[in-house]
């Protein structure tokens, strides 16, 4: 493509235009994203559109704060809805629950519809399911339990390193061979005691041992959790994935949107929860292949808290999912502020790439532009380092997988509002859209079953008690055998994959998830 900036030969800034907006032609349905920017003219006939059949072909939204990528969420939520496809969103930031209500009308609206050629604005309100992390939102409480949850998404919640992680595994596959259920953070507590306690020696040898150095770690760290308000999202009733995938009675997909409230404490647990979510969905629904449009949509808005610190069994997990859930017609969708955010094997899989403003203040930032700008197709409509620091509010650049799978034309792109109320509609809006939820009377109460507390506790009572006659001489405490093991520098690789061969078994699926 001719530069459209230089002096002689160039194709006017429409022919430019009109050249990028060709790549974006579509055969079947598609989102409307907005109009091609050229010269810092937005023309409104240009249309840069994502296809539906792609976009299980996943995507990243980025961008510094205040560019834009909340209202970018919003607009695509909203689209996907109106075409059948439901969608769940993380509202990080609490600015989302406006996607329930009717938008208001103004002139800032109308000029930016008429810019991006959307036309006539119509103020309009989804169907929107508010949904919590355990129970202490205000959504309807949304649970997993810890057999479900498995072994190596809950290293990641408890920050545990490699050998803490191999013992959880082991732990994990120990409890699901003696038919022990795990439902809730008292439940894993009751097993690691047992097992370091004298009823449960025999047991130990079973599995290659844990010191009482690293049971004593992972007790501290579901203490924390349990601080954290963890004891109130590791439970009973559990998520049904088929309650993410519905429509209304109009067919529009219904938009889950889960709070943060109380877990902005600990928002790596948060963005950990999603990512199980998303591995449940990939273990029950039914491979469709390729279709003309996704069955579900998934978003992760501040995808950087869910890579912060992960293992390498939990990044090459992330990884598998993503690779493999777009056979179940699922799209996954990450919101961040750097695409650096994102590992590159993951990176590498999405899609659709809508780049909002960066900022390049620092070195770092610097870094991070240049990486960016590799990360497109080569363009000459655009310098792009220059045009991503320049980019105005509601613009971004973008490029996506046409109908046929190749990249389109990097496109500046105008971006078209919501139709939606564009900010919270408040607490007591919300909590009322809750209380006449459907799924409020399926998930509203806590259950608390027989599990493995219940019957290690009937257990350890039924068990004579121990002969004290004779004073026994003090032993010197000596590390478990998973502790000598990942000592050694020879097996440690071995071991690491025999604790996540172990999490896989528990569960049979990725991430080692299992429902009972």
């Amino acid at each position: 493509m001719t530069n459209p900036q230089g002096p002689e030969g160039v194709l006017p800034s429409s022919s430019v235009a009109a050249e990028i907006a060709a790549g974006y032609a579509t055969g079947g349905e598609a989102l409307e994203l907005g109009a091609v920017v050229v010269g810092g003219q937005a023309d409104p006939a240009m249309q840069v559109r994502i296809p539906l059949a792609t976009v299980n072909r996943h995507g990243l939204i980025a961008g510094a704060t205040g560019t834009g990528k909340t209202k970018t969420l919003q607009g695509i939520a909203e689209q996907l809805s109106a075409a059948g496809v439901p969608v769940v969103l993380a509202d990080v930031k609490g600015d989302l629950s406006g996607l329930a209500a009717p938008g208001e009308s103004g002139e800032r609206v109308a000029q930016r519809a008429a810019e991006t050629g959307m036309g006539n604005w119509a103020p309009q309100g989804f169907p929107v399911e508010f949904v919590s992390l355990g129970t202490k939102g205000i959504g309807v409480p949304i649970r997993a339990t810890l057999t479900a949850f498995g072994p190596i998404l809950l290293s990641k919640v408890l920050a545990l390193n490699a050998t803490q992680e191999s013992t959880l595994g082991l732990i994990f596959h120990w409890a699901d061979g003696q038919g022990l259920p795990l439902l809730d953070l008292k439940d894993l507590r009751s097993v690691i005691q047992y097992l370091t306690g004298d009823q449960g020696k025999d047991d130990l040898k079973g599995i290659g041992g844990v010191s009482a150095q690293t049971a004593g770690v992972i007790l501290r760290a579901l203490v924390n959790l349990e601080a954290d308000g963890g004891d109130t999202f590791f439970g009973e009733p559990e998520l049904d994935p088929a309650d993410l995938v519905r429509t209304d009675a109009e067919g529009r997909g219904v938009i889950t949107l889960f709070e943060l409230g109380d877990q902005a404490a600990r928002p790596a647990m948060f963005s950990t929860f999603l990512m199980w979510v998303l591995a449940d969905l990939f273990q029950t629904l039914p491979e469709v292949g390729d279709v003309d449009k996704p069955r579900l949509v998934f978003v992760f808005d501040e995808a950087h808290l869910l890579f912060k610190g992960a293992s390498k069994a939990f990044l090459d997990e992330v990884e598998q999912t993503v690779k493999l859930i777009r056979s179940k017609g699922v799209g996954v969708f990450f919101a961040t502020q750097l695409p650096t955010d994102i590992p590159n094997p993951v990176l590498s899989q999405l899609g659709a790439r809508i780049q909002h403003a960066l900022r390049a203040f620092t070195p770092e930032d610097q870094k991070a532009l240049s990486k960016t700008v590799r990360t497109y197709p080569k363009t000459a409509a655009y310098d792009l380092e220059s045009a991503l620091t320049s980019l105005g509010t509601g613009e971004a650049i973008v490029t996506v997988l046409s109908e046929r799978g190749a990249p389109t034309p990097v496109a500046w792109t105008r971006l078209r509002p919501p139709c939606s109320y564009m900010g919270d509609i408040g607490d007591q809006q919300v909590r009322a859209r809750v209380e006449s939820s459907p799924l409020q009377g399926k998930y509203g109460q806590t259950v608390d079953r027989e599990s493995a507390y219940e019957m290690l506790a009937a257990k350890l009572a039924a068990a004579p008690e121990p002969d004290t006659a004779r004073p026994r001489r003090a032993e010197k405490p000596e590390p478990g055998m998973v502790e000598q093991i990942m000592g050694n520098s020879a097996v440690k690789s071995f071991m690491r994959s025999a604790a996540t061969a172990a999490g896989r078994e528990i569960s049979r699926s990725i991430f080692g998830t299992r429902r009972r």
